[in-house]
């Protein structure tokens, strides 16, 4: 992805859809239209996945609580809801598969009619998925639990293993962007819709601000796609101030744990909360993520970050399901993400649905994608596509279901030994590029062939090569430090200590390929590390003094 060579596209071509917003939705979006022919162009104020599809629970679901919530309420949308997400699992893992894979979950169960309980609702989870591929549930002794994962607290009766998808959120809406740019359309980050031209009401084209250099450009385009998620209101109210708010955002939050506290690859679903929420403790690469919470959250201005509060509403949710209790001493990290909920009449965000809806605005002709999840992306997409071709006049129908993203046509886990065998690097790098970047991480190892100082781990902690962050700014469009730390690895996500002490080499690196001056490369440090300071800080983690010091 060529971001200067794509800017100069908005500016000269005109576009059959311009879609703003490239979380999940919208780069799924712009893949399936750039499929069937359309010209496209992709717009985001921030990076590729820069809010919430990067700050998932990673997690490739039908919705165990949503089937629950069906067979107790009769609730047919729920019900349709999880069929959908089920589905879609088998091929969010199909088009991607060295970004997502199937994850195994126990649930500790602390009777036998609450583990007979868990094993009919996941036995019909299961069925509902049909013939996907995925193992069945069972229902486990005490002794078979613990031999899988073996921190599980000796209190209770027994456990129930099922299975769902796990993925890298950020990768994967990366990949739709960076396979909708191969397939011909304009892709900019930091590209911010700041208003739309019209003519009698109607949009005729979006004025677009680089937020890298402040210029401005006039984007054309026949119809403009909104996916801009739990942001989707303040788009649709830009075109146009007489809709009424259709999103009601929903703040959720992770704290990140070491990967010790299990010691398992199986994670666990807590499935019942002081306040009737879900919780899961899910291993991913070498740390845990526990989460999520479900609060109300009106102040979109600002990021969503972990407080204090939140760590120990996690820290005692999942302190009754370990052996050995983590404390507050264990949090390296958190993150927070908002969930775009349409408004309904229920009566709270943990009952509200995540379903989508495709809008058109017969006023300004804007087109919004509202709602949804992870899961769904690709039918999300699909959908809004299909309406988006109608008011084309030129309806083609859609092909994503079985085009792979940029690598994983072909992908083999077992490339890493050939990898290893051509190139040298240890097992556990040769491991973390294919499951990185697929059939494309042979790019990333060719650079060390033309710059050998580029074949260095950033940290003997870590299997990062320095190579891998000149891949990232020449073929990903990463332009600033958290595109690489907090997206394109998860680092920001996983360890914030270890975060802050790498970035001076991130950034020596990124000023070599995008020619930072010395001076604002040592502010971009400066601002980085405070960034990560003040989380740190309003976790409750540090003090204000000892965040600056440690980090």
């Amino acid at each position: 992805m060529n971001r200067d060579r794509n800017w100069k596209r908005l500016q000269q071509e005109s576009f059959d859809i311009c879609i703003i917003g490239a979380g999940a939705s919208g780069a799924g979006a712009a893949l399936d239209a750039a499929l069937r022919g359309y010209k496209v162009a992709l717009v985001d104020r921030g990076d590729f996945a820069g809010e919430t599809s990067s700050r998932s629970t990673k997690l490739i679901h039908g919705g165990v609580r949503y089937l629950e919530q069906a067979i107790k309420k009769l609730d047919l949308a729920q019900l349709r809801q999880v069929r959908h997400g089920l589905a879609e699992r088998r091929t969010v893992i199909r088009n991607a598969p060295h970004l997502a894979q199937p994850l195994a979950i126990l649930t500790p169960v602390f009777s036998w009619f609450e583990g007979m309980y868990m094993t009919i609702g996941l036995t019909l989870y299961g069925f509902i998925s049909g013939k996907d591929n995925f193992p069945e549930s069972r229902w486990l002794t005490k002794a078979q639990a613990l031999d899988k994962s073996p921190m599980l607290t000796r209190q209770m009766h027994s456990a129930v293993l099922y299975y769902d998808g796990q993925l890298n959120d950020a990768r994967y809406a990366l990949a739709l962007a960076h396979s909708a740019d191969e397939a011909g359309a304009a892709t900019v980050n930091y590209a911010a819709v700041t208003g739309f031209n019209k003519e009698q009401g109607r949009i005729q084209s979006a004025l677009v601000q680089d937020q890298l250099t402040g210029k401005t450009t006039v984007v054309r385009a026949t119809v403009f796609l909104n996916c801009t998620g739990p942001y989707a209101d303040g788009v649709r109210l830009l075109a146009n101030p007489r809709l009424d708010q259709r999103i009601r955002p929903s703040k959720g939050v992770h704290i990140v744990l070491p990967r010790e506290t299990l010691q398992s690859d199986h994670a666990i679903l807590i499935p019942k909360t002081s306040d009737g929420r879900v919780v899961f403790a899910i291993p991913f690469d070498n740390n845990v993520f526990v989460g999520t919470t479900d609060n109300d959250y009106q102040d979109l201005a600002h990021e969503p970050i972990l407080e204090s509060s939140e760590v120990d509403y996690l820290l005692e949710t999942v302190r009754p399901y370990l052996d050995k209790a983590p404390g507050r001493v264990d949090v390296q990290a958190g993150f927070g993400g908002i969930r775009p909920l349409i408004v309904s009449s229920r009566a709270d965000t943990k009952t509200l649905l995540r379903d989508h809806e495709v809008e058109y605005d017969t006023e300004s002709g804007l087109l919004s994608l509202l709602g949804g999840k992870w899961t769904t992306y690709r039918l999300m997409a699909q959908d809004a596509i299909d309406r988006a071709g109608e008011l084309l006049k030129k309806s083609v129908p859609g092909i994503t279901e079985t085009h792979y993203l940029v690598g994983g046509e072909n992908y083999h886990f077992d490339a890493w030994k050939a990898l290893k065998t051509q190139y040298g690097f240890s097992d556990d790098v040769c491991k973390h590029l294919v499951q990185t970047y697929g059939v494309r991480s042979g790019q990333v190892a060719q650079i060390t062939q033309e710059q050998p100082a580029l074949a260095e781990k950033l940290t003997d902690q870590l299997p990062f090569l320095k190579a891998e962050v000149v891949y990232q700014v020449r073929e990903e469009m990463a332009v600033t430090l958290r595109d690489v730390l907090a997206r394109r690895w998860r680092l920001e996500l996983a360890d914030w200590q270890l975060t802050a002490r790498v970035t001076p080499q991130i950034a020596r690196l990124m000023a070599s390929e995008l020619g930072w001056s010395e001076e604002y490369t040592q502010q971009q440090v400066r601002d980085y590390r405070q960034k990560l300071a003040a989380f740190a800080q309003e976790a409750g983690l540090l003090s204000k003094q000892s965040a600056t010091a440690h980090l």
